[in-house]
């Protein structure tokens, strides 16, 4: 991973909140135009009865 200045954490357990995930994603980074993305985790856990799923963007400012 190259440097990055800061990181965005998107994160939802609930089917609905999993469902909008990418759409809030693509919300914030409409809202930060000054932002390069330098890299990306997706990662997904689960357990008996929830389903968790991350998206960590790790960014600088141009």
């Amino acid at each position: 991973m190259e440097g990055f200045q800061a990181a965005k954490v998107f994160t939802a357990t609930k089917a609905k909140e999993r469902e909008e995930l990418g759409e809030n994603l693509t919300e914030w980074l409409r809202q930060n135009p000054g932002i390069r993305i330098k890299d990306k985790v997706v990662t997904q856990s689960s357990d008996n009865e929830f389903h968790c799923l991350s998206i960590i963007v790790f960014y600088d400012f141009q």
